[in-house]
C-alpha cells in the first residue's frame, strides 16, 4: 500500500463517518475502486477509528468532560442517598447516551455476521444510500418536522432508544450513522442544535466499542504491507478529517442544508446500483 492509499482513505474514513453520507459505503467503494485487498482495508478501517474517535473528543471535549465528572457525581449521589439529580443537563445528557447506546449495542451484536456478509454488495450499497438520502430530505423538508422544540433536558427516554435503533440501522452499508441518528432526532420533534449534538456525543461510545471490538479480529489479519508510518499517516489525517466533517455538518444543519446531502447520496446510489449490473 502506498502513502497515497492511506492518505486516501484516511480522508474517505474522517469525512464520510461524520458528514452523512455513509462512512461504510464509501470505503467499500473506494475498495472497490482501488483494488484495496480485504485483509488491509478491515485492519485499516479499525486503526483509523482511532483517528474519528479523536475527532469527537476534541470538538465535544467540554461535553464529554463534564458528562463524565457529572456521572460519578451522580453515583456517589445515589450511594448516599440523594437522588440521580436530573435537573443537571450534563447528568442527563450521560444516562442519554448510555440510554441510546444499548439498542445500537444489541443490534450490532446480533445482526453484524448479517450485514458483514453485504460489506462490499454494490447493490445493497447503492440502495441503502437511496435510503440514506431520503431520511436526511424527509427530516428536514416536510413541514410537520420543521417545529421541534425540544431540547437535551426534554428528551425522553424513550427519544433516546429510537434515535439509538436509527444508529443500529447504520450497520447496514450504505447507511448513514449520523444521518439516520439526526433524521430519528428530528422525527421525535427534537431541534437541530440538540439532534447534531446528540448524534456526535452518540457515536463516542459506539465508535470505541466497535474499535475495541474489532482490534482483536484486525490483529488477526495482520498489517499485511501496511508500515506504523502509513498507518500512523492515516490515522492523523482521518482525525483532522473528521474534525473538519463535524465542524462542516455543524454549520451546515444550523443553516438549513442538511437535506444539500441527499442529492449527493441519491446520485452516488444510483450511481453505484447501476455499477453493481455491469461489473
Amino acid at each position: 500500500m502506498s502513502i497515497i492509499e492511506a492518505i486516501i482513505l484516511g480522508v474517505v474514513q474522517g469525512v464520510t463517518e461524520f458528514l452523512p453520507v455513509s462512512s461504510s459505503g464509501h470505503l467499500a467503494l473506494t475498495q472497490f475502486l482501488m483494488g484495496t485487498p480485504d485483509d488491509q482495508i478491515f485492519f485499516l478501517t479499525v486503526m483509523l477509528h482511532i483517528g474519528t474517535l479523536f475527532s469527537v473528543l476534541v470538538v465535544y471535549w467540554t461535553d464529554l468532560y463534564q458528562m463524565t465528572l457529572e456521572f460519578f457525581k451522580m453515583c456517589w449521589d445515589i450511594i448516599r442517598g440523594k437522588g440521580l439529580g436530573l435537573d443537571n443537563i450534563y447528568r442527563k445528557l450521560a444516562l442519554l447516551i448510555i440510554v441510546g447506546s444499548i439498542p445500537t449495542a444489541l443490534m450490532g451484536i446480533l445482526l453484524k455476521d448479517i450485514f458483514s456478509e453485504v460489506y462490499t454488495s454494490q447493490r445493497v450499497i447503492g440502495f441503502a444510500l437511496l435510503i440514506t438520502g431520503t431520511l436526511l430530505w424527509t427530516s428536514e423538508n416536510l413541514t410537520i418536522f420543521k417545529k421541534n422544540r425540544k431540547g437535551i433536558k426534554e428528551m425522553s427516554w424513550l427519544n433516546a432508544v429510537i434515535v439509538g435503533v436509527f444508529q443500529g440501522l447504520a450497520i447496514t452499508p450504505g447507511m448513514s450513522r449520523s444521518g439516520s441518528t439526526i433524521s430519528g432526532a428530528l422525527f421525535q420533534g427534537i431541534n437541530k442544535e440538540a439532534a447534531t449534538r446528540y448524534s456526535f456525543l452518540l457515536s463516542f461510545p459506539v465508535i470505541a466499542g466497535a474499535s475495541l471490538l474489532e482490534a482483536r479480529e484486525a490483529m488477526e489479519y495482520g498489517m499485511g504491507d501496511v508500515s506504523l508510518n502509513m498507518l500512523l499517516l492515516g490515522i492523523f489525517v482521518s482525525f483532522l478529517s473528521g474534525v473538519f466533517a463535524i465542524r462542516t455538518l455543524i454549520r451546515m444543519i444550523s443553516r438549513g442544508k442538511l437535506y444539500y446531502f441527499s442529492y449527493y447520496t441519491w446520485t452516488l446510489g444510483t450511481a453505484s446500483i447501476i455499477l453493481s449490473f455491469i461489473y
